[in-house]
């Protein structure tokens, strides 16, 4: 016999579909598990930013004291500066990202979450520093 016969070449052409399937799904699943890489990265480096503005005003730092879900201050202090700008990039860069700062002593607790569409609940990162 020679060449192909029909079969043969069926049988092929399904064996190379369903690779190519699962080809997609690994770049699918890559591509998520970058993007939620990507948001844990930008959290823990928002978290290091209001950590060296605590230092920068260390005289006033506790002003920098902010329960979740609260608004930013408004005030024109620097402290109440720092957080306004802070808050806006957590809001901005993180899908409904929302943060916190507890102070105890000289010790800073910071909580960054925000919505990963790769989990059912928020995520977060948190960070406790000495200042």
């Amino acid at each position: 016999m020679k060449g192909f016969t029909l079969l043969e070449v069926l049988i092929a052409l399904v064996i190379l579909s369903v690779g190519l399937l699962g080809l997609a799904g690994l770049q699918t699943t890559g591509l998520r598990n970058n993007h939620s890489a990507y948001l844990r990265s930008q959290a823990t480096l928002l978290a290091y930013d209001i950590a060296d503005r605590i230092r920068a005003n260390k005289a006033n730092m506790n002003a920098y004291a902010l329960a979740l879900s609260a608004s930013a201050p408004s005030g024109t202090s620097v402290a109440e500066t720092d957080l306004n700008q802070w808050l806006t990039h957590v809001e901005n860069r993180l899908p409904e990202g929302d943060a916190s700062v507890a102070i105890n002593n000289e010790i800073v607790t910071i909580q960054v979450q925000w919505n990963d569409s790769r989990s059912t609940t928020m995520t977060s990162f948190s960070m406790t520093t000495g200042v």
